[in-house]
């Protein structure tokens, strides 16, 4: 689905939405200095499934430790709440954990687990997600879901929206709110620039928390990635112009609490009726 508007005005200037700043098109000259284009290791095709797997390990770890897997989980499970057997599509689901909860929770409910990554796919489709009847596990791209309208209750993105340039991002806002319902994104919010400056020094006691959790072997390539992460989020004023770039009716609603490590924002964008 191609976007609807390529624009989005604030205060009477028309920006470019794939020249958007990740600070949204209201952000100051500092913010937009602290952007990168440099990608983290799990978007490079250079980089081996090996280093990219520690990646994907570390979060999956790290969320269950701190509970992100299973807050998120009542965060999806409370937008299907009044349907009685809700289908989900969890795009670039990565490790699949998010979905392994949501089926834990829920008796009848089915989701479609998918990545746009084969390896990521592959190790999902071999393990006890892959052997669940109520799972399907499939390689989609998420800015071109192959799936008719409406097929889904729910469509969810968590952790990954800011691994995707303006553009990219506002197609796959587009082609959710085609294939489902809502469109919920759980994602990391960007900071201050204040916050941003202070990211490197952060660095250090995002190590130590992550050595909990994760070998050692492991940690460089996640410093690596979440460093980035924080550089390419994107901030509220950003979402609300994604969607408006989807579609100029899209309604964007921020969900009240956070999961606690790392702290992610939802966003649920509904493509009105």
């Amino acid at each position: 689905m191609g976007l609807k508007r390529p624009n989005h005005t604030v205060d009477g200037m028309s920006i470019p939405i794939d020249r958007m700043p990740r600070g949204g098109p209201d952000a100051s000259w500092p913010n937009r200095l602290f952007e990168t284009g440099r990608l983290e290791f799990t978007d490079r095709y250079d980089v081996s499934d090996t280093v990219k797997q520690k990646v994907i390990g570390t979060l999956e770890r790290g969320g269950e430790r701190f509970g992100t897997h299973r807050h998120n989980a009542v965060r999806v499970l409370k937008q299907v709440a009044d349907i009685a057997n809700p289908k989900i599509l969890e795009i670039g689901a990565g490790h699949g954990r998010l979905s392994a909860e949501i089926l834990a929770r829920h008796p009848t409910i089915e989701v479609t687990v998918s990545d746009l990554d084969p390896a990521s796919v592959d190790k999902i489709a071999a393990g006890p997600l892959g052997a669940n009847p109520r799972a399907t596990v499939r390689v989609i791209d998420a800015t071109t879901i192959d799936a008719p309208d409406n097929a889904y209750d729910l469509v969810v993105f968590a952790a990954a929206l800011h691994h995707l340039p303006p553009k990219a991002a506002s197609q796959v806002i587009a082609d959710a709110t085609r294939a489902g319902r809502k469109f919920l994104v759980i994602d990391l919010e960007r900071s201050s620039t204040l916050g941003l400056f202070c990211t490197p020094m952060m660095m250090g006691f995002i190590a130590a928390v992550s050595l909990t959790v994760t070998p050692p072997s492991a940690l460089p390539p996640f410093l690596h990635d979440a460093f980035i992460s924080r550089l390419r989020s994107y901030s509220r004023s950003a979402f609300r112009a994604l969607g408006a770039a989807a579609d100029p009716a899209m309604v964007v609603e921020f969900l009240p609490g956070r999961s606690r490590y790392p702290p992610m924002l939802a966003v649920l964008y509904t493509r009105p009726q």
